[in-house]
Protein backbone atom coordinates (compact mmCIF):
# COMPACT_ATOMS: atom_id res chain seq x y z
CA UNK A 1 0.00 0.00 0.00
CA UNK A 2 1.52 3.27 -1.01
CA UNK A 3 2.19 5.81 2.12
CA UNK A 4 0.49 9.20 1.70
CA UNK A 5 1.78 12.30 2.22
CA UNK A 6 0.43 15.35 3.14
CA UNK A 7 1.86 18.63 1.87
CA UNK A 8 1.38 22.10 3.36
CA UNK A 9 2.92 25.20 1.70
CA UNK A 10 1.16 28.66 0.26
CA UNK A 11 3.88 28.49 -2.25
CA UNK A 12 2.05 27.17 -5.43
CA UNK A 13 5.17 26.23 -7.30
CA UNK A 14 6.92 24.58 -4.55
CA UNK A 15 3.57 23.16 -3.66
CA UNK A 16 3.25 21.15 -7.58
CA UNK A 17 7.03 20.54 -7.89
CA UNK A 18 7.14 19.00 -4.50
CA UNK A 19 3.90 16.82 -5.42
CA UNK A 20 5.15 15.89 -8.89
CA UNK A 21 8.65 14.76 -7.30
CA UNK A 22 6.81 12.55 -4.44
CA UNK A 23 4.29 11.09 -6.63
CA UNK A 24 6.99 9.50 -8.87
CA UNK A 25 8.41 8.12 -5.82
CA UNK A 26 5.31 6.21 -5.27
CA UNK A 27 3.72 8.25 -3.01
CA UNK A 28 0.45 9.62 -3.10
CA UNK A 29 0.58 13.41 -2.40
CA UNK A 30 -2.16 15.28 -0.83
CA UNK A 31 -1.49 19.63 -1.08
CA UNK A 32 -3.27 22.38 1.14
CA UNK A 33 -1.92 25.74 1.15
CA UNK A 34 -3.77 26.92 4.59
CA UNK A 35 -3.28 26.12 7.58
CA UNK A 36 -7.70 25.33 8.02
CA UNK A 37 -7.33 23.29 4.62
CA UNK A 38 -4.51 21.37 6.17
CA UNK A 39 -6.54 20.53 9.15
CA UNK A 40 -9.26 19.45 7.34
CA UNK A 41 -7.40 17.56 4.79
CA UNK A 42 -5.62 15.48 7.81
CA UNK A 43 -8.90 14.71 9.29
CA UNK A 44 -10.37 13.38 6.44
CA UNK A 45 -7.39 11.49 4.87
CA UNK A 46 -5.23 11.20 7.75
CA UNK A 47 -1.76 10.60 5.47
CA UNK A 48 1.17 8.96 6.36
CA UNK A 49 3.35 12.32 7.13
CA UNK A 50 3.01 15.77 6.87
CA UNK A 51 5.15 18.03 5.28
CA UNK A 52 4.34 21.47 7.20
CA UNK A 53 5.30 25.16 6.15
CA UNK A 54 5.71 27.62 8.78
CA UNK A 55 5.21 30.36 7.24
CA UNK A 56 0.83 30.36 6.33
CA UNK A 57 -1.59 32.65 5.75
CA UNK A 58 -3.90 32.15 7.65
CA UNK A 59 -2.79 29.82 10.99
CA UNK A 60 1.16 29.76 12.00
CA UNK A 61 2.46 26.68 11.15
CA UNK A 62 3.46 25.89 14.72
CA UNK A 63 -0.38 26.27 15.51
CA UNK A 64 -1.23 23.93 13.21
CA UNK A 65 1.40 21.41 14.21
CA UNK A 66 0.62 21.93 17.68
CA UNK A 67 -3.55 20.71 16.92
CA UNK A 68 -2.54 18.14 14.88
CA UNK A 69 -0.59 16.38 17.78
CA UNK A 70 -3.35 17.26 20.00
CA UNK A 71 -5.46 14.75 17.53
CA UNK A 72 -2.44 12.42 16.34
CA UNK A 73 1.06 11.68 18.34
CA UNK A 74 2.62 9.46 16.00
CA UNK A 75 2.68 10.56 12.44
CA UNK A 76 5.70 12.13 11.29
CA UNK A 77 5.59 15.55 10.59
CA UNK A 78 8.22 17.98 9.09
CA UNK A 79 8.91 21.36 9.71
CA UNK A 80 9.82 23.10 6.23
CA UNK A 81 11.33 26.82 7.37
CA UNK A 82 13.99 28.96 5.74
CA UNK A 83 17.35 29.71 7.02
CA UNK A 84 16.51 32.12 8.93
CA UNK A 85 13.64 30.58 10.47
CA UNK A 86 15.94 27.68 11.79
CA UNK A 87 15.44 29.06 15.83
CA UNK A 88 11.39 28.22 14.85
CA UNK A 89 12.29 24.91 13.60
CA UNK A 90 14.08 23.86 16.31
CA UNK A 91 11.17 25.40 18.78
CA UNK A 92 9.24 23.23 16.03
CA UNK A 93 10.65 20.32 17.36
CA UNK A 94 9.59 21.28 21.03
CA UNK A 95 6.54 20.73 20.29
CA UNK A 96 5.92 17.37 18.35
CA UNK A 97 8.00 17.44 14.95
CA UNK A 98 9.80 14.67 13.55
CA UNK A 99 12.35 16.76 11.90
CA UNK A 100 12.59 19.88 9.90
CA UNK A 101 14.69 20.88 6.52
CA UNK A 102 15.38 24.30 5.13
CA UNK A 103 14.06 25.93 2.18
CA UNK A 104 16.01 26.43 -0.02
CA UNK A 105 16.47 22.74 0.20
CA UNK A 106 17.73 19.43 -2.32
CA UNK A 107 15.20 17.58 -3.88
CA UNK A 108 17.02 14.29 -3.22
CA UNK A 109 17.91 15.94 0.21
CA UNK A 110 13.97 15.77 1.19
CA UNK A 111 13.28 12.80 -0.74
CA UNK A 112 15.81 10.96 1.69
CA UNK A 113 13.94 12.50 4.99
CA UNK A 114 10.61 11.55 3.77
CA UNK A 115 12.03 8.14 3.48
CA UNK A 116 13.60 7.85 6.88
CA UNK A 117 11.09 9.21 8.55
CA UNK A 118 8.01 6.87 7.26
CA UNK A 119 10.67 3.73 8.18
CA UNK A 120 10.61 5.22 11.39
CA UNK A 121 7.60 5.36 12.04
CA UNK A 122 7.24 1.76 10.08
CA UNK A 123 9.73 0.66 12.95
CA UNK A 124 8.09 2.39 15.99
CA UNK A 125 4.19 0.78 14.59
CA UNK A 126 6.18 -2.46 14.52
CA UNK A 127 7.39 -2.20 18.18
CA UNK A 128 4.36 -0.85 19.32
CA UNK A 129 2.08 -3.99 17.74
CA UNK A 130 4.76 -6.33 19.38
CA UNK A 131 4.27 -4.22 22.82
CA UNK A 132 0.31 -4.69 22.22
CA UNK A 133 0.30 -8.03 21.58
CA UNK A 134 2.66 -8.76 24.48
CA UNK A 135 -0.30 -6.75 26.70
CA UNK A 136 -2.84 -8.27 25.40
CA UNK A 137 -0.88 -12.30 25.97
CA UNK A 138 0.74 -11.47 29.73
CA UNK A 139 -3.26 -10.10 30.88
CA UNK A 140 -3.17 -11.19 34.10
CA UNK A 141 -6.49 -12.60 33.28
CA UNK A 142 -5.19 -15.12 30.85
CA UNK A 143 -3.37 -16.93 33.93
CA UNK A 144 -5.52 -19.84 34.03
CA UNK A 145 -6.87 -21.13 37.14
CA UNK A 146 -9.53 -22.11 39.63
CA UNK A 147 -7.91 -22.32 42.65
CA UNK A 148 -8.41 -19.93 45.26
CA UNK A 149 -4.87 -19.63 46.32
CA UNK A 150 -3.58 -18.75 42.73
CA UNK A 151 -6.83 -16.36 42.73
CA UNK A 152 -5.25 -14.84 45.35
CA UNK A 153 -1.42 -14.37 44.38
CA UNK A 154 -2.80 -13.06 41.28
CA UNK A 155 -4.83 -10.53 42.80
CA UNK A 156 -1.40 -9.35 44.77
CA UNK A 157 0.49 -9.52 41.19
CA UNK A 158 -1.98 -6.93 39.70
CA UNK A 159 -1.88 -4.40 43.18
CA UNK A 160 2.02 -4.67 42.50
CA UNK A 161 2.17 -4.02 38.86
CA UNK A 162 0.74 -0.88 39.31
CA UNK A 163 3.69 0.49 41.48
CA UNK A 164 6.59 0.63 39.05
CA UNK A 165 9.64 0.51 41.81
CA UNK A 166 9.04 -1.96 44.44
CA UNK A 167 11.36 -5.19 43.87
CA UNK A 168 9.24 -8.47 43.34
CA UNK A 169 10.54 -11.82 44.68
CA UNK A 170 8.44 -14.78 42.45
CA UNK A 171 8.98 -18.51 44.48
CA UNK A 172 8.28 -21.40 43.24
CA UNK A 173 9.41 -24.88 41.63
CA UNK A 174 10.58 -24.89 38.54
CA UNK A 175 7.63 -25.04 35.87
CA UNK A 176 5.04 -23.37 37.97
CA UNK A 177 4.75 -20.36 35.97
CA UNK A 178 7.54 -17.57 37.30
CA UNK A 179 8.68 -15.97 34.39
CA UNK A 180 4.82 -15.74 33.37
CA UNK A 181 4.18 -13.95 36.33
CA UNK A 182 6.97 -11.72 35.83
CA UNK A 183 5.99 -10.40 32.35
CA UNK A 184 1.98 -10.01 33.61
CA UNK A 185 3.39 -7.36 36.09
CA UNK A 186 5.77 -5.93 33.43
CA UNK A 187 3.64 -5.51 31.13
CA UNK A 188 0.31 -4.56 33.36
CA UNK A 189 1.80 -1.52 34.64
CA UNK A 190 3.20 1.80 34.07
CA UNK A 191 6.42 0.92 32.59
CA UNK A 192 4.63 -2.07 30.02
CA UNK A 193 6.30 0.41 27.16
CA UNK A 194 9.46 0.52 28.19
CA UNK A 195 11.49 -2.61 28.05
CA UNK A 196 11.80 -5.99 29.52
CA UNK A 197 15.35 -7.19 29.82
CA UNK A 198 15.39 -11.06 31.21
CA UNK A 199 18.46 -12.90 32.28
CA UNK A 200 19.09 -16.25 33.58
CA UNK A 201 21.83 -15.56 36.11
CA UNK A 202 22.25 -20.07 37.00
CA UNK A 203 23.56 -20.46 32.97
CA UNK A 204 26.32 -18.02 32.83
CA UNK A 205 29.63 -17.58 35.57
CA UNK A 206 30.71 -15.57 37.58
CA UNK A 207 32.65 -13.35 35.11
CA UNK A 208 30.52 -13.25 32.49
CA UNK A 209 27.44 -12.41 34.30
CA UNK A 210 28.97 -9.50 36.25
CA UNK A 211 29.67 -7.94 32.42
CA UNK A 212 26.41 -9.03 31.38
CA UNK A 213 24.58 -7.07 34.13
CA UNK A 214 26.60 -4.37 34.14
CA UNK A 215 28.85 -3.75 31.16
CA UNK A 216 31.98 -3.03 30.62
CA UNK A 217 34.83 -0.66 29.99
CA UNK A 218 37.40 -1.64 26.78
CA UNK A 219 40.58 -3.33 28.17
CA UNK A 220 38.97 -4.36 31.16
CA UNK A 221 39.82 -8.02 30.47
CA UNK A 222 41.25 -9.96 28.05
CA UNK A 223 38.95 -10.07 25.00
CA UNK A 224 36.59 -6.41 25.79
CA UNK A 225 38.18 -4.99 22.67
CA UNK A 226 35.15 -2.52 22.85
CA UNK A 227 33.06 -0.62 25.44
CA UNK A 228 29.66 -2.76 26.13
CA UNK A 229 26.68 -1.96 28.01
CA UNK A 230 25.52 -3.82 30.35
CA UNK A 231 21.75 -5.34 31.06
CA UNK A 232 20.80 -2.69 33.59
CA UNK A 233 21.60 0.21 31.06
CA UNK A 234 19.47 -1.46 28.46
CA UNK A 235 16.38 -1.91 30.73
CA UNK A 236 16.63 1.75 31.62
CA UNK A 237 12.94 2.75 32.32
CA UNK A 238 11.68 -0.48 31.98
CA UNK A 239 12.33 -3.84 34.13
CA UNK A 240 14.89 -6.25 34.87
CA UNK A 241 14.50 -9.95 35.16
CA UNK A 242 16.43 -11.56 36.66
CA UNK A 243 15.85 -15.42 36.76
CA UNK A 244 17.61 -18.43 39.12
CA UNK A 245 18.48 -15.05 41.52
CA UNK A 246 20.11 -17.55 44.06
CA UNK A 247 22.66 -18.82 41.66
CA UNK A 248 24.43 -15.41 42.01
CA UNK A 249 27.57 -15.42 43.57
CA UNK A 250 29.00 -13.44 46.94
CA UNK A 251 30.66 -10.67 44.65
CA UNK A 252 27.76 -10.15 41.97
CA UNK A 253 25.11 -10.65 44.85
CA UNK A 254 27.43 -7.20 46.70
CA UNK A 255 27.42 -5.16 43.66
CA UNK A 256 23.53 -6.01 43.01
CA UNK A 257 23.08 -5.04 46.80
CA UNK A 258 24.58 -1.33 46.22
CA UNK A 259 23.01 -0.77 43.31
CA UNK A 260 19.20 -1.34 45.07
CA UNK A 261 20.86 1.13 47.77
CA UNK A 262 22.03 4.02 45.76
CA UNK A 263 20.48 3.22 41.76
CA UNK A 264 23.42 3.62 40.38
CA UNK A 265 26.83 1.26 39.22
CA UNK A 266 30.14 1.16 37.39
CA UNK A 267 30.89 -0.95 34.54
CA UNK A 268 33.12 -3.79 35.24
CA UNK A 269 36.36 -1.88 34.59
CA UNK A 270 34.94 1.66 34.80
CA UNK A 271 35.35 4.27 37.67
CA UNK A 272 32.07 6.40 36.56
CA UNK A 273 28.86 6.07 38.09
CA UNK A 274 25.75 5.77 35.88
CA UNK A 275 22.27 6.36 37.44
CA UNK A 276 19.27 4.45 35.77
CA UNK A 277 16.18 3.93 36.39
CA UNK A 278 15.05 -0.01 36.60
CA UNK A 279 12.36 -2.40 38.28
CA UNK A 280 14.06 -5.33 39.74
CA UNK A 281 12.08 -8.68 39.72
CA UNK A 282 14.21 -11.76 40.47
CA UNK A 283 12.87 -15.30 40.37
CA UNK A 284 14.17 -18.36 42.46
CA UNK A 285 13.14 -21.92 42.28
CA UNK A 286 15.63 -22.39 45.61
CA UNK A 287 14.62 -21.46 49.38
CA UNK A 288 16.22 -18.13 49.65
CA UNK A 289 15.34 -17.89 53.75
CA UNK A 290 17.37 -20.97 53.98
CA UNK A 291 20.10 -19.91 51.71
CA UNK A 292 20.71 -16.63 54.29
CA UNK A 293 20.75 -18.92 57.40
CA UNK A 294 23.35 -21.38 55.41
CA UNK A 295 25.10 -18.66 54.43
CA UNK A 296 24.87 -19.04 50.75
CA UNK A 297 22.91 -15.52 50.59
CA UNK A 298 23.56 -11.76 51.48
CA UNK A 299 20.93 -11.55 54.30
CA UNK A 300 20.75 -7.84 53.42
CA UNK A 301 20.32 -8.02 49.59
CA UNK A 302 17.42 -11.07 50.19
CA UNK A 303 15.33 -8.43 52.60
CA UNK A 304 16.31 -5.59 49.62
CA UNK A 305 15.05 -8.35 46.74
CA UNK A 306 11.83 -9.72 48.93
CA UNK A 307 9.59 -6.28 49.33
CA UNK A 308 7.25 -8.07 47.61
CA UNK A 309 6.76 -11.59 47.84
CA UNK A 310 4.86 -13.58 45.64
CA UNK A 311 4.94 -17.81 46.01
CA UNK A 312 4.18 -19.47 43.11
CA UNK A 313 2.17 -23.39 44.55
CA UNK A 314 3.07 -26.22 42.95
CA UNK A 315 0.53 -27.86 40.61
CA UNK A 316 0.41 -30.78 42.99
CA UNK A 317 -1.30 -28.41 45.63
CA UNK A 318 -3.39 -27.24 43.50
CA UNK A 319 -4.82 -29.90 41.87
CA UNK A 320 -8.76 -28.30 40.31
CA UNK A 321 -6.57 -26.78 37.82
CA UNK A 322 -5.28 -29.79 36.52
CA UNK A 323 -8.54 -30.33 34.32
CA UNK A 324 -8.62 -26.72 33.68
CA UNK A 325 -5.03 -26.99 31.88
CA UNK A 326 -5.26 -29.79 30.54
CA UNK A 327 -8.52 -28.84 28.15
CA UNK A 328 -6.64 -25.75 27.83
CA UNK A 329 -3.58 -27.72 26.32
CA UNK A 330 -5.38 -30.49 24.68
CA UNK A 331 -7.49 -27.28 22.56
CA UNK A 332 -4.29 -25.85 21.95
CA UNK A 333 -2.06 -28.33 20.69
CA UNK A 334 -5.23 -30.25 18.56
CA UNK A 335 -5.90 -26.38 16.54
CA UNK A 336 -1.87 -26.27 16.22
CA UNK A 337 -0.86 -29.83 15.52
CA UNK A 338 -4.20 -29.93 13.16
CA UNK A 339 -5.44 -33.01 15.13
CA UNK A 340 -9.17 -33.74 15.77
CA UNK A 341 -8.80 -34.11 19.46
CA UNK A 342 -11.63 -32.87 21.79
CA UNK A 343 -11.62 -34.35 25.00
CA UNK A 344 -9.75 -36.12 28.33
CA UNK A 345 -11.80 -39.59 29.04
CA UNK A 346 -12.62 -39.71 32.91
CA UNK A 347 -10.21 -42.43 33.24
CA UNK A 348 -7.26 -40.48 31.68
CA UNK A 349 -8.45 -37.40 33.78
CA UNK A 350 -8.36 -39.67 36.69
CA UNK A 351 -4.77 -40.03 35.76
CA UNK A 352 -3.57 -37.44 35.20
CA UNK A 353 -5.21 -35.85 39.03
CA UNK A 354 -3.36 -39.16 40.38
CA UNK A 355 0.07 -37.90 39.57
CA UNK A 356 2.28 -35.31 41.59
CA UNK A 357 3.89 -33.11 38.41
CA UNK A 358 6.88 -32.71 39.67
CA UNK A 359 7.92 -31.01 36.60
CA UNK A 360 4.45 -29.06 37.49
CA UNK A 361 2.62 -26.63 34.69
CA UNK A 362 5.34 -26.97 32.15
CA UNK A 363 5.15 -30.76 32.29
CA UNK A 364 1.37 -30.95 31.99
CA UNK A 365 1.96 -28.63 28.66
CA UNK A 366 4.55 -31.30 27.42
CA UNK A 367 2.70 -34.66 28.28
CA UNK A 368 -0.54 -33.16 26.26
CA UNK A 369 1.40 -32.29 23.35
CA UNK A 370 2.92 -35.32 23.09
CA UNK A 371 -0.71 -37.30 23.97
CA UNK A 372 -2.09 -35.41 21.26
CA UNK A 373 0.92 -35.66 18.88
CA UNK A 374 0.74 -39.19 18.43
CA UNK A 375 -3.03 -39.99 19.14
CA UNK A 376 -5.33 -40.46 16.43
CA UNK A 377 -8.71 -40.75 18.12
CA UNK A 378 -10.79 -37.63 19.30
CA UNK A 379 -11.12 -39.18 22.79
CA UNK A 380 -7.79 -39.48 24.82
CA UNK A 381 -8.48 -42.61 27.28
CA UNK A 382 -6.29 -43.70 30.24
CA UNK A 383 -4.47 -46.45 27.74
CA UNK A 384 -3.01 -43.27 25.82
CA UNK A 385 -1.21 -41.61 29.18
CA UNK A 386 2.58 -42.47 28.88
CA UNK A 387 3.71 -44.89 31.59
CA UNK A 388 5.73 -42.65 33.61
CA UNK A 389 2.94 -40.60 34.73
CA UNK A 390 0.89 -43.40 35.13
CA UNK A 391 -0.48 -44.96 32.41
CA UNK A 392 0.30 -48.74 31.15
CA UNK A 393 2.95 -50.04 32.53
CA UNK A 394 6.20 -50.93 30.39
CA UNK A 395 7.23 -54.72 30.27
CA UNK A 396 9.53 -53.46 33.43
CA UNK A 397 6.59 -52.02 35.65
CA UNK A 398 6.27 -53.78 38.88
CA UNK A 399 3.01 -52.16 39.92
CA UNK A 400 0.43 -53.57 36.81
CA UNK A 401 -2.27 -55.87 38.52
CA UNK A 402 -1.52 -59.57 38.81
CA UNK A 403 0.72 -61.97 39.89
CA UNK A 404 5.13 -61.35 39.73
CA UNK A 405 6.81 -64.19 38.85
CA UNK A 406 9.37 -66.04 41.14
CA UNK A 407 12.80 -64.54 40.10
CA UNK A 408 16.13 -64.00 41.90
CA UNK A 409 16.60 -61.10 44.29
CA UNK A 410 19.05 -59.13 42.16
CA UNK A 411 16.51 -58.94 38.95
CA UNK A 412 13.95 -58.37 41.23
CA UNK A 413 16.28 -55.23 42.75
CA UNK A 414 16.67 -54.28 38.89
CA UNK A 415 13.18 -54.36 37.71
CA UNK A 416 11.92 -52.79 40.70
CA UNK A 417 14.14 -49.75 39.96
CA UNK A 418 13.57 -49.66 36.59
CA UNK A 419 9.79 -49.17 37.62
CA UNK A 420 10.77 -46.65 39.54
CA UNK A 421 12.36 -44.83 37.17
CA UNK A 422 10.08 -45.45 34.60
CA UNK A 423 7.19 -43.76 37.14
CA UNK A 424 9.12 -40.58 37.45
CA UNK A 425 10.08 -39.80 34.07
CA UNK A 426 13.84 -41.36 34.11
CA UNK A 427 14.74 -38.87 36.61
CA UNK A 428 17.16 -40.63 38.53
CA UNK A 429 17.61 -38.49 41.34
CA UNK A 430 13.99 -38.52 42.46
CA UNK A 431 14.43 -42.15 41.78
CA UNK A 432 17.54 -42.64 43.86
CA UNK A 433 15.78 -40.36 46.87
CA UNK A 434 12.61 -42.63 46.76
CA UNK A 435 14.79 -45.86 46.70
CA UNK A 436 16.77 -44.37 49.56
CA UNK A 437 20.33 -44.88 47.94
CA UNK A 438 23.17 -42.81 46.22
CA UNK A 439 23.26 -42.03 42.13
CA UNK A 440 25.97 -44.22 42.26
CA UNK A 441 24.33 -46.95 43.60
CA UNK A 442 21.66 -46.32 41.00
CA UNK A 443 23.83 -46.97 38.20
CA UNK A 444 25.32 -49.94 39.41
CA UNK A 445 21.71 -51.34 39.59
CA UNK A 446 21.27 -49.94 36.39
CA UNK A 447 23.99 -51.34 34.60
CA UNK A 448 24.16 -54.77 35.95
CA UNK A 449 24.16 -56.90 32.78
CA UNK A 450 22.46 -60.43 33.01
CA UNK A 451 19.81 -61.63 35.63
CA UNK A 452 21.38 -63.03 38.58
CA UNK A 453 24.58 -61.54 38.46
CA UNK A 454 24.41 -59.91 41.67
CA UNK A 455 26.26 -56.44 42.44
CA UNK A 456 29.52 -57.96 44.53
CA UNK A 457 29.81 -54.04 45.96
CA UNK A 458 26.68 -53.91 48.27
CA UNK A 459 23.76 -56.44 49.18
CA UNK A 460 20.11 -55.43 48.32
CA UNK A 461 18.43 -52.23 48.75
Amino acid sequence: MKSSILIVDDETLLLESLKKALSREGYVALTATTGREALRCFEEHAPDLVLLDVKLPDIDGIQVLQRLRKVDTQTPIIVMTAYSGIKGAVEAIKFGAYDYIAKPFDVDELKFVVARSLASRRVEAEVDQIRSTKKERYSFANILTVNERMRQIIKLGQRVANNSQSTVLISGESGTGKELFANAIHYNGPRADQPLVAINCAVLSEGVLESELFGHEKGAFTGAIKQKKGLFELADQGTLFLDEIGEISPATQLKLLRFLEEREFQRVGGTRSIEVDVRIITATNKNLRQNVEDGKFREDLYYRLNVISLPIPPLRERQDDIPLLADYFLEKYSRLLSKNVRRLSEDARGVLLRYPWPGNVRELKNIIERIVLLSDDDVITGREIPAEIGGPPHKTDLFETGGMEEMPLDKLIKLYTEGILARHGGNRTRTADILGITRQRLRRILKSQAPGESDPDSGPI
